[in-house]
């Protein structure tokens, strides 16, 4: 298995209201979260995984109430619409990149082995972090620094880069992490963390494709089903608690004159759900999670 499923069964009790109903696992991984939601479904239940990473493919599970989509979660409407799906009882998405995924070196992932700088969920796709780094524009570069890494030396950032660059094109993550080996060693961590989301984030263009796959979900739901999303980073999180609450991802909802606006969901809790002491301590993916679940109205 790729990974612990974070929140496991938090996510799957917040999901499955009915055992005889159509889920989705937007994000099948290791399969973990869909072997449990399988455990919880009746005989006429159905379930659909959706992975976009070749790899996750070799952990198809067996079951005829189950079917493993090997496309990215923003095309979740039309590929439910070619088995005849309309409209599902629940959709799981928990986001971000896999333990598995970050342990193959060679996916360029890590900031803590030297590999190609590559950072493709979708290895087929064209657009990978080498022609990021060394192909776009400083003041783009800045711009991904700033909005998707939250560095506030952005633009130094894009400028050490773009002379390096002149002088040899960056290959590898190490080759990356040596333009900036002058941060202070106690908040290398942190700043190479930040960095290397940034970079994946454009790579995969992950908050465009979120933001595709909440509108999709609102779509294909019933009445009264649940959208159960885990998210590991504040921008993510913001994108994830501003739908549930508006259905809107930036500005605000058109109100009447008693300033109601038409809701899309009811927040299952108030706040998120966070693993607790124990998870994080037997799984260090879980530190940063935070859950929340809506039923759409």
């Amino acid at each position: 298995m790729y990974h612990n499923p974070v929140l496991l069964k938090q996510s799957v009790d917040d999901l499955v209201t009915r055992p005889d109903g159509i889920y989705v696992d937007c994000t099948f991984g290791g399969g973990g979260h869909s072997s449990e939601i399988l455990q919880r479904l009746s005989p006429q239940g159905r379930l659909f995984g959706f992975d976009q990473d070749l790899d996750a493919l070799k952990n198809n599970i067996e079951d005829e109430r189950f079917t493993l989509v090997n496309q990215n979660f923003r095309f979740l409407e039309n590929s439910l619409l070619l088995y005849g799906i309309s409209q599902v009882d629940g959709v799981l998405a928990d986001l971000g990149v896999s333990s598995h995924q970050f342990d193959a070196a060679e996916r360029g992932f890590s900031t803590r082995s030297d590999a190609p700088l590559d950072m493709r969920m979708n290895v087929l796709q064209q657009l990978d972090a080498k022609a990021v780094i060394n192909d776009y524009e400083e003041e783009h570069l800045a711009d991904i620094f700033y909005h998707y890494g939250e560095l506030r030396e952005a633009r130094r950032l894009a400028r050490e880069i773009v002379h390096h660059r002149k002088i040899k094109r960056i290959e590898t993550t190490e080759d990356l992490k040596k333009i900036f080996s002058y941060i202070p060693q106690f908040k290398q961590n942190k700043f190479y963390a930040q960095l290397f989301q940034a970079v994946r984030i454009e790579v995969n263009q992950e908050l465009e494709v979120l933001k595709d796959m909440l509108q999709q979900a609102y779509s294909v739901l019933k009445p009264g089903g649940r959208l159960v999303v885990i998210s590991y980073h504040s921008l993510e999180d913001r994108l994830v608690k501003r739908f549930l609450k508006n259905g809107m991802f930036e500005g605000e909802p058109a109100r009447d004159i008693y300033g109601n606006y038409n809701k899309t969901f009811e927040l299952l809790k108030s706040k998120a759900t966070v693993p607790d002491g124990a998870e994080i301590e037997t799984n260090s993916r879980a530190r940063s999670a935070k859950m929340r679940t809506g039923i759409k109205l």
